[in-house]
């Protein structure tokens, strides 16, 4: 089986006015990139891929024409652009700096075709809005969460929760912007919680490689479900998304070998699937308030 495909991207073509920060992510279902826009006009071009930009920093005004229907916003942090693959951009203008934007770019299909297909939604009835120049607080937060992994030590946990951003938001974009709404029949599914024995084969799953890098089609292969039912059903079932529960797992293990005192803190970190020292340090102090020396030492201290 050959290598998959990365997306068809028109990034460089259209933003001849700006600046590409970082590349956040670079895989077949999505690509996102960081950008500093100056003021200007853009090409005019035709999008080969469906775009969401979510501005951080920066306030403008700004005007594009989308297949002939025109729009002018004032944009401000936390607004948000859609552009659906195959419409024709044109009279894009821009009337002051843009500090620090995240673009997502995904395929026409949004979630792939196969997915698609499993959510029993035919591709060919999607239509996304031209949507734009308004405040999207989950569209923010996505955006933020992605800052958030640029400015951080790469984790081991990143790829999946890249992954579950991604079904996040194709989700977030099907059930909010499209021309039409579609009710899948497949929608009873994702509602439905997991069952003990698909819980069981995920949670042995990752006791068993919770020193590697696991991905969300590895739990949901483990489920016998798409990623996408996967990722809804196990939230509903657990409360929490599967990033969450693999970080959480991650973390109790590196307790159990802290109290112990049988490894360094380097050792615990490679085991329990921390890439590195720093983001275990990061990652553990996040989640318990201390430090991973810190805990050890309190460990080791017997109460009085």
């Amino acid at each position: 089986m050959g290598a998959a495909m990365a997306i068809e991207c028109h990034s460089v073509r259209k933003y001849a006015t700006g600046e590409l920060l970082a590349v956040e992510h670079a895989g077949p279902l999505m690509r996102v990139e960081t950008w500093r826009h100056g003021a200007g006009r853009l090409p005019e071009l035709t999008l080969t891929s469906t775009e969401v930009a979510v501005m951080l920093s920066g306030r403008l005004s700004v005007e594009r024409t989308g297949d002939g229907r025109r729009q002018r916003s004032q944009g401000a942090p936390g607004m948000f652009w859609l552009c659906p693959a195959g419409v024709h951009e044109t009279d894009i203008a821009l009337s002051a700096t843009m500090h620090e934007v995240v673009h997502f770019f995904l395929p026409p299909s949004l979630l792939g075709d196969t997915a698609l297909e499993e959510f029993g939604l035919d591709a060919g009835r999607i239509e996304l809005d031209y949507a734009g120049g308004a405040f999207d607080p989950l569209l923010n937060q996505i955006a933020l969460r992605f800052r958030e992994m640029r400015r951080s030590p790469a984790g081991p946990a990143d790829r999946l929760l890249a992954d579950g951003l991604r079904l996040t938001l194709a989700s977030h974009l099907l059930a909010a912007y499209l021309t039409r709404r579609l009710v899948p029949p497949a929608e009873r599914l994702s509602r439905e919680p997991l069952d003990g024995r698909r819980l069981q084969a995920v949670a042995e799953l990752v006791e068993a490689r919770l020193s590697e890098e696991l991905t969300l089609r590895d739990l949901a292969a483990a489920a016998c479900l798409s990623p996408f039912h996967f990722s809804r059903m196990f939230r509903r079932s657990t409360g929490q998304t599967p990033h969450q529960y693999v970080l959480e797992r991650r973390i109790e293990t590196a307790k159990r070998k802290l109290a112990a005192d049988g490894q360094s803190l380097v050792e615990v970190a490679l085991s329990t699937g921390f890439g590195s020292q720093s983001s275990f340090n990061r990652a553990f102090r996040k989640a318990t308030g201390r430090t991973p020396g810190q805990y050890r030492t309190a460990a080791e201290r017997p109460e009085r």
